[in-house]
Formats: C-alpha cells, sequence, structure tokens
C-alpha cells in the first residue's frame, strides 16, 4: 500500500513550527524597537538633534554609546545548535503557546512548500549531520492505544480531543507519528471466546485521533481481532474513512504483511506491522483468510522487510511481543530484532509488555524493545504509568537520532514530565538497555 503524502498535509504538520519561529522572530523584533524608542526619547530628553532647543550634549549619554544598548541581541537569529545530543528540549510553556495558536494563520512560504534554513531533530536542533531541510525526516512512535474501556469513560465525560491535550505538541510537530493500535473500532462483531479482556471501541474517537497526530497505526496485536473477522474489517474500513493509514493486518496475508510507505520531504518511509502475540492459530492471515501478520518464524517478516527496502528509504517495523510487566525482552526478542535489521529495518519499535523498556542499538540502528502504554487506561499503576513519544530524525540513508521525551499517564491523558522526574525515568531506562544510555534530555546514545 502507498500513501503519497500529499503537499498540504505536509503543510499541516510543518505549519506549527513555522509559526513558532515567526512568533519568536516578531516579539524579539518589537523588543528591539521598544529599546530604540527608548534610545531616542533619551536623547530627545537630553538635547539631541530632535530637542527643540538643538542643545549639543555636554557629554556622552551611556544608552546611546553603549553598543549593546543600540545593538540589542534581540535583534539576532536564535542560535540553533548543531549537536542534537547536546540539544535541549523546548520550554513546555513555549511549545505549548506555539501549538495551541489559533489554526488559520499560515506564513507566505507555506503555499510554496518552504523550508526551515536546519532539519529540526525531535527539539528543535539539527541532525549530527548538519544535514539541511529536505535531507531528514521526523519520526515519532508511542505505544498502546485503547479508546474505549475507562478511557473510553474520560473521553465520553470531557470530549475526544481530550487524552491528547497535554501531548498534543510532542504529536503534531514530527512529520509522522504512528502508534500501536489495541483494540477493534466497531459496533459489531462475536467477542472472542477464552480471553481475559475482550475490546471494542468507538469510530468516533477516530478523527480526534487523526487530528492529534497521527499518521499510522500496527493493528498487528492480540487485541484486533477480539470482535473476530467483521470487527477487524470494520476496524480497516473506519481508519481508512478517518485517513489514518494502518499495517500488520488485512484480508488476506498479502495485504497483511503489505508496508504502507509514506513520503515526506522526498524521503519514502515504509511501515510494517507484525506479531509474535497471536491467541489462537486462527487469527493469522492466511491466504484465503483475514487476519494479523505473525511472525513467530521470521521467514514472512523478513521477506516483507526487503520487499519495503526496495521501495523505500527508511523501513520501520512495528513489533508486538515480550512478557506483560517485564523490564527486559526475551532473549528471543534480541534476536528477532537483529534479523529484521539484517534483513534491511532502519528501527524495530515493540509494543505489548505495556511497561516501557530499553533501547539498543545493532549495525548503527536502533531498537525500542517496549513503548509501554500511552493511552491505555485511566488508571494506570506504578511502571504502567510511564510513557513517552520516541523522537527519530532520520536521514534518507536511514541514519537516526533518537530520543524519548518522558511522561506520565493518568486519568487517561499522557502529560510530559518535569525535569527531575524525567532524569528519574531516563536513569532507570538506561539500566536497562543494551550498551546506550538515555542522557538528562532524553537523547538516546552509546555508552
Amino acid at each position: 500500500m502507498y500513501a503519497s503524502r500529499t503537499e498540504a498535509h505536509q503543510h499541516e504538520k510543518r505549519r506549527r513550527k513555522k509559526k513558532f519561529r515567526l512568533l519568536l522572530t516578531v516579539n524579539l523584533m518589537i523588543i528591539g524597537l521598544i529599546i530604540v524608542a527608548a534610545a531616542v526619547w533619551a536623547s530627545m530628553q537630553d538635547g539631541g538633534i530632535f530637542n527643540k532647543d538643538n542643545k549639543q550634549p555636554t557629554q556622552n549619554t551611556a544608552a546611546v554609546d553603549d553598543p549593546d544598548a543600540t545593538q540589542p541581541a534581540a535583534e539576532e537569529d536564535p542560535v540553533v545548535s548543531t549537536d542534537p545530543v547536546e540539544s535541549s528540549a523546548l520550554d513546555d510553556s513555549s511549545a505549548g503557546g506555539a501549538a495551541n495558536e489559533e489554526e488559520g494563520t499560515k506564513s507566505e512560504d507555506d503555499s510554496q512548500g518552504g523550508q526551515s534554513d536546519q532539519a529540526a531533530t525531535p527539539n528543535g536542533g539539527s541532525t549530527s549531520s548538519g544535514s539541511a531541510a529536505g535531507d531528514t525526516v521526523s519520526l515519532a512512535f508511542v505505544g498502546d492505544i485503547l479508546l474505549a474501556e475507562s478511557v473510553g469513560d474520560m473521553m465520553k465525560q470531557y470530549g475526544d480531543e481530550y487524552p491528547y491535550q497535554k501531548a498534543r505538541f510532542h504529536l503534531s510537530e514530527p512529520d509522522l507519528t504512528a502508534a500501536n493500535l489495541e483494540y477493534p473500532v466497531t459496533d459489531r462483531g462475536v467477542p472472542a471466546e477464552n480471553k481475559q479482556f475482550v475490546f471494542k471501541g468507538d469510530a468516533g474517537a477516530l478523527p480526534a485521533l487523526k487530528d492529534a497526530g497521527f499518521d499510522v497505526v500496527t493493528l498487528a496485536n492480540n487485541h484486533t481481532l477480539d470482535q473476530g473477522v467483521e470487527g477487524l474489517l470494520d476496524t480497516m474500513d473506519h481508519l481508512d474513512s478517518a485517513g489514518i493509514d494502518h499495517v500488520g493486518a488485512g484480508k488476506n496475508d498479502t495485504e497483511a504483511f503489505a508496508p504502507v510507505i509514506k513520503e515526506v520531504q522526498g524521503i519514502k518511509v515504509a511501515y510494517i506491522g507484525v506479531s509474535r502475540v497471536v491467541p489462537i492459530g486462527s487469527w493469522k492471515a492466511e491466504k484465503d483468510r483475514a487476519g494479523v501478520a505473525e511472525s513467530y518464524d521470521t521467514t514472512r517478516a523478513k521477506a516483507a522487510i526487503k520487499k519495503a527496502k526496495e521501495k523505500a528509504d527508511i523501513v520501520v517495523v512495528m513489533v508486538h511481543w515480550g512478557i506483560e510487566k517485564a523490564d527486559l525482552p526475551e532473549e528471543y526478542q534480541r534476536d528477532f530484532a537483529r534479523q529484521y535489521i539484517d534483513s534491511g529495518a532502519d528501527l524495530v519499535i515493540g509494543s505489548h509488555p505495556h511497561v516501557l523498556q530499553g533501547f539498543e542499538q545493532y549495525k548503527g540502528k536502533w531498537i525500542a524493545y517496549s513503548l509501554g502504554n500511552f493511552i491505555f487506561s485511566a488508571y494506570p499503576k506504578e511502571k504502567q504509568a510511564d510513557t513517552g513519544v520516541l523522537n527519530a530524525v532520520c536521514t534518507k540513508a536511514g541514519d537516526c537520532d533518537l530520543k524519548l521525551d518522558g511522561m506520565t499517564n493518568n486519568l487517561a491523558q499522557p502529560k510530559p514530565l518535569e525535569a527531575e522526574s524525567a532524569k528519574a525515568l531516563f536513569d532507570r531506562l538506561s539500566t536497562i538497555s543494551f550498551g546506550v544510555k538515555l542522557r538528562a534530555d532524553g537523547t538516546v546514545v552509546p555508552k
């Protein structure tokens, strides 16, 4: 499945970035004008050229002669770090202000497809290669999403946009945002038997999910067929209607293993979804049977990755695997991730444990073993409340800088952590990662 990103859709993703820079520039210019006006007023008071008596001052006025006063730093261009590892995150209050600005205004260069002067990292820096804009793509990933059950109750009370309100900036800023959709979207179907948890959600929640910034979801998980094939087919239809691409499931195995390819700024990104957690064999997609793309054996997954790499610059594998609530991945997960990368994957993004797990780098490619829950319960307990948005800024060659924006989830609403709390989370993740660590700003780097 190939989904070319339209010019209007690309502009929608870049609009807030440009607006933030525009607001910053205008504010700095206003400050500069105020300082200049103050200097002119002082000159008038001291007998400057506009003084009605036209008297010459008897001594220099410090406010006029001070180069720092006449050439305020406010008129200079803001400095942008060229090292993504050292660049700090935008202050939440500034970011939120830019993100919540009224939707109507667009800069002139939007209509011409204008780009920023530097390629943005997850938080406003640039990639380590110093590439110009257009040479990188910013990708965001979150863990499990369930817009039903207790989360659905909160949405009925506060509105469909409620879950994303405190995280919207982090979801909408990247060029592409992806998640694991952990429930069928349907009002029909037959509930699966012999399962402890069986989910079902309403299609009315999907427009807000799209508006929050989500572009792609994987359906390769152990809840997609909670309402049978009927529920799966409804889910895919509703996602199509909402404009959200989906991978990892289909009317047959060909559809289930097929990638979605999104093109942004000349870079093609392929998403593939597979699951190593399938409740019963009949859930597996076959030639004549709808279902999910399974990866108990990596053969089909590796073939799909190789095929996608022929068509795309960057291949992302979103995989459902592991043990629930476990801090560390199983040994097979580390083995599978390497096989995926050897087959052409540039990023491997895991889900299913419902808690955050660590990171690893293999042959220069990144593995995130589990992104935990993002919006899954209104009342998560202990580590299940730890979450975040994982950002990857990637070159066309598939080299990525990785950074986690740490968050906590309470009452079905992820919100960014304060600096100290974020550092504590990053320190914990560093202890369960393999050969890498997270810095205080969430950047993932080799130890």
